[in-house]
């Protein structure tokens, strides 16, 4: 298959084997990823989403020849929706301990924001069936080092982020 029209529905196929929304909940789940994710989310503010997004992509070998042009939409939805939200969240978090209407009302919060970002996930998943896909080169390169320049990460305790979201995804990298 060298004609990258006939390529691009078995690169498709690959991601459709593992719905994006499944990957993430599972990598999320796993051990350190989420301190991980916050760790870049909250010190070098990457958007935990389009991180899990690059990772099922990168998982599924494959690409995004460009950015998509819908990204951009995505990116505003987080920023004006889901972010507002996990602010909200957060600052209730010390005045739920006391006040149980407060503690009621931060959890309607996080149940938004949980949808807010499963419309995020969901809205990527279909950027990436719609756009140009290709196939990751051969020899692979290590996720971290193509997150690393994807999401223009350069410092330590970032790069050491990655490497444990990486080792989740790929058992051998984990010491031993």
């Amino acid at each position: 298959m060298s004609n990258s029209t006939e390529l691009q529905p078995v690169l498709r196929a690959r991601l459709q084997a593992m719905p994006l929304w499944d990957f993430a909940l599972g990598l999320y789940g796993q051990e350190n990823v989420e301190r991980a994710c916050l760790t870049l989310q909250d010190e070098a503010e990457v958007d935990v989403c389009e991180l899990l997004w690059q990772c099922w992509l990168f998982h599924a070998g494959v690409v995004l020849q460009a950015e998509p042009t819908g990204l951009a939409e995505v990116r505003r939805w987080q920023a004006e929706i889901t972010r507002p939200l996990r602010q909200l969240r957060r600052a209730l978090k010390s005045e739920a301990t006391r006040r149980p209407g407060v503690a009621e009302l931060r959890q309607t919060l996080k149940h938004a924001e949980l949808e807010a970002e499963r419309d995020t996930l969901a809205r990527l998943e279909q950027l990436a069936f719609d756009a140009n896909l290709t196939q990751l080169p051969t020899p692979r390169p290590r996720l971290s080092s193509y997150l690393a320049d994807v999401l223009k990460l350069q410092q330590k305790p970032h790069l050491q982020a990655l490497y444990s979201v990486e080792s989740a995804l790929d058992p051998s990298l984990r010491p031993r």
